[in-house]
C-alpha cells in the first residue's frame, strides 16, 4: 500500500503560480512512477503530467506543456507540480497517483491515489 497526500492548492489570480506537493508513505517511493491528474466540475479526470522512477523522463499534457513542471525528490518521498502562468481553465481538483506500470497517462493504470487538492484560478 502507498498513501498519498497532496497539498499546496489554493486561490490564485490568472498568470500566477502555485507549487503542489504530494507526500508518499508506505512502500518504497522510488519504485513508483508518479503522475498528476486533475478533475474540473462536470468533467472527467484528465492527465496532467508524469515522471519516471528516477526523474529522468517526464511527459505532459499539451494543455500544460511549457507552463507546468513535474519533479520528484525520492529522499523526501515527495513529488511536486510547479504551475506557472495559470489560467482560469486550470481550475480543478488536482490528484497525484502512483503506478508501477511505467510512464503512462492512462489513469486506469494507476494503483494509488491521493484525496486531491483544490486549485482555483480567478480571471
Amino acid at each position: 500500500q502507498v498513501q498519498l497526500v497532496e497539498s499546496g492548492g489554493g486561490l490564485v489570480q490568472a498568470g500566477g503560480s502555485l507549487r503542489l506537493s504530494c507526500a508518499a508513505s508506505g512502500r518504497t517511493f522510488s519504485n513508483y512512477v508518479m503522475g498528476w491528474f486533475r478533475q474540473a466540475p462536470g468533467k472527467e479526470r484528465e492527465f496532467v503530467a508524469v515522471i519516471s522512477w528516477s526523474d529522468a523522463f517526464t511527459h505532459y499534457a499539451d494543455s500544460v506543456m511549457g507552463r507546468f513542471t513535474i519533479s520528484r525528490d525520492n529522499a523526501m518521498n515527495t513529488v511536486y507540480l510547479q504551475m506557472n502562468s495559470l489560467k482560469p481553465e486550470d481550475t480543478a481538483l488536482y490528484y497525484c497517483a502512483a503506478t508501477t506500470i511505467g510512464l503512462t497517462s492512462d489513469l486506469a493504470r494507476y494503483d494509488y491515489w491521493g484525496q486531491g487538492t483544490q486549485v482555483t484560478v480567478s480571471s
